[in-house]
């Protein structure tokens, strides 16, 4: 098995220059850093991450707390799973996961944290080590996120481009930021044009926005357009409009946001704004680990923009 000494003899340098490059890269020049590099490859040398991390008092674990109820049958976070362990793995990180009701047991060097809500932040404050959310926030915390206006001025616009005369705006009861902020593209689109908003709010269960529909059925004239906050949600709309005998996409439209398997299992297949959760997942990861090397300084946030992805649940725009 190579040794360092024997990567640095390969390198001609020295043991010392050899443990920079692997445990302070960002402090040895891009030359060294090749030649350490390939004499490494050659060598098949693997650094002693535990002896690393011992040196750097780390644990080597990054936890990702989800704040809110995972429903095993949508793959939303398994998405995000994938993304932020695919990027800590890189950095030779373990990824701890901890749902709503577990208990933040054990040791280690930083948090990702998502389905947060407004109460949560006294606690998330009061964490010592770097933290990045997943989702964005008023608070100055690190983030991620999608740009969740754009997306929403986009579904909006397409909808209006669609010919549709009534659209209507089917939201997620909660005061959050990303919802204030899918509201606001709504909102502005619908002033642009003239048109009057109206916003409606529910718990994200498809359940409750079938009801509404069911409910309120003879409110809805044809031509009308529901711009919905998730696919879940839009396919409540969407099982409510067909039990009325309304016609989709002729008579009713739907667009969800997200974009994550419902759209894709809907009947007819939902319209949505696609979100890329996956990359969204591996920039938190990065981010995180970055902050991490860096002692938590800040790394501000990123936005990432949603894809209108077309499908059967509206009329087709020939300029789309």
């Amino acid at each position: 098995m190579a040794t360092l000494s024997d990567v640095a003899k390969l390198a001609n340098v020295s043991k010392m220059t050899v443990s920079r490059v692997i445990n302070h890269p960002e402090k040895v020049t891009d030359e060294l850093k090749e030649l350490v590099y390939k004499a490494m490859k050659e060598l098949d040398y693997h650094p002693n991450i535990a002896a690393k991390a011992l040196v750097k008092n780390r644990s080597q674990i990054i936890k990702l707390f989800v704040l809110e109820e995972i429903d095993t049958t949508e793959p939303y976070y398994m998405n995000l799973l994938m993304g932020i362990a695919r990027a800590v793995g890189k950095e030779h990180y373990s990824l701890q996961l901890v749902t709503k009701d577990g208990f933040d047991t054990g040791t280690c060097d930083g948090y990702i944290i998502t389905g947060f809500r407004a109460h949560d932040f006294q606690w998330i404050d009061s964490l010592e080590k770097p933290v990045v959310l997943f989702g964005e926030n008023d608070h100055g915390i690190d983030f991620v996120d999608s740009d969740n206006q754009y997306g929403t001025e986009m579904t909006t616009n397409y909808a209006i481009a669609c010919g549709y005369d009534t659209i209507i705006y089917i939201g997620i009861d909660v005061e959050e930021s990303f919802e204030k902020s899918r509201e606001l593209g709504y909102e502005k689109i619908m002033k642009a044009n003239g048109k009057q908003p109206r916003i409606e709010r529910f718990n994200n269960r498809s359940t409750l926005s079938q009801l509404f529909i069911e409910a309120y059925w003879e409110e809805f004239s044809k031509n009308t357009c529901f711009i919905c906050s998730s696919d879940r949600l839009a396919i409540g709309v969407e099982r409510g409009i067909a039990n009325c005998g309304g016609k989709i996409p002729d008579e009713y439209g739907i667009i969800g946001f997200d974009g994550v398997f419902l759209d894709q299992v809907s009947s007819p297949k939902l319209t949505t704004a696609k979100q890329p959760i996956v990359k969204m997942g591996e920039v938190c990861g990065e981010m995180l680990v970055k902050k991490i090397e860096e002692d938590g300084q800040s790394q501000g946030y990123r936005r990432f923009l949603p894809e209108l992805i077309i499908r059967s649940s509206t009329k087709q725009h020939e300029n789309k």
